[in-house]
């Protein structure tokens, strides 16, 4: 897919070798994207990532995500600082969205552009709030372990149904990147919830965070960060849930960022509820 665009600008789908760039204009931005989070999704979507060139040099990048036929991710929605206010990011953008076709798209936008989302058919349905801070000291709560290679149906399931669409070949890598720590708690030989951490380019990140209940929830944190006390990690919370909320502030973290939720239609029931921390703001 190409297009032409103001000032020369061309539009194409980016590589996994085009990654770091996108994630290091991602971590100039403060976003504090993961180390390792590139495989993972390229392997959901490989043909879901923009880049325009001017001349071949990188100008602006946004990704388009699908998941399934009726779903898709917007993400890493970026120009270079020198070439902003000339129409790149919008060009860049136009392109990628039509990849989506006629899935409902979703995004987690900067509070600052949601009037700008809003005229390309976003509405809001609920802010996310960034929480940072020291791990706290803690241990290992009962019925929680490390994920293994057996939990992955499993875990899929129990995925699919906290989200607005399955996303195995995502799940597949995220659960064993490179850095990234899994762990799932059990009642009984039942999935009560699992979470993930990884490392970003400043902090450790917290996400997913999926869990039956908050006690769930906060047994899985408590694992997640017990062998990084002192460490700074951060968790993106839905506000809506205030159980999450409260579970962040009780590990002492506090508000360093937000963004706001947005769809330009409807999406699948899923348990909200059960979403203590989101997977990735890139990739919902």
């Amino acid at each position: 897919m190409t297009s032409a665009a103001p000032h020369d600008l061309v539009v194409t789908q980016a590589t996994l070798a085009d990654w770091p760039v996108i994630s290091g204009w991602a971590a100039a931005e403060g976003w504090n994207p993961g180390l390792s989070d590139g495989p993972a999704f390229f392997a959901q979507d490989p043909d879901g990532f923009f880049l325009g060139r001017i001349d071949g040099e990188p100008v602006s990048a946004v990704s388009v995500v699908t998941y399934g036929p009726d779903y898709a991710f917007l993400g890493c929605y970026l120009v270079r600082p020198d070439l902003r206010g000339h129409g790149h990011g919008l060009t860049t953008w136009k392109t990628a969205l039509a990849h989506a076709g006629s899935r409902t798209v979703g995004l987690d936008g900067v509070v600052a552009q949601q009037d700008n989302y809003r005229q390309s058919g976003f509405e809001l349905a609920h802010r996310t709030i960034r929480f940072t801070g020291t791990a706290p000291v803690g241990g290992v709560p009962a019925g929680v372990r490390p994920a293994a290679s057996a939990d992955l149906a499993a875990l899929t399931a129990y995925d699919g149904a906290c989200c607005p669409a399955d996303r195995p070949r995502f799940l597949a890598e995220w659960l064993t990147a490179p850095g990234h720590r899994a762990v799932v708690r059990e009642d009984g030989g039942r999935l009560t919830g699992y979470g993930v951490i990884r490392p970003g380019y400043d902090t450790l990140r917290v996400g997913p965070l999926f869990a039956d209940t908050a006690d769930d929830a906060r047994a899985l944190f408590a694992a997640l960060t017990a062998d990084v006390v002192g460490r700074e990690v951060a968790i993106d919370v839905p506000e809506p849930n205030t159980a999450g909320v409260a579970l962040a502030q009780e590990a002492g973290l506090r508000p360093s960022f937000e963004t706001a939720r947005m769809y330009t239609g409807p999406v699948r029931d899923h348990a909200r509820e059960r979403v203590f921390g989101v997977t990735t703001l890139e990739l919902g």
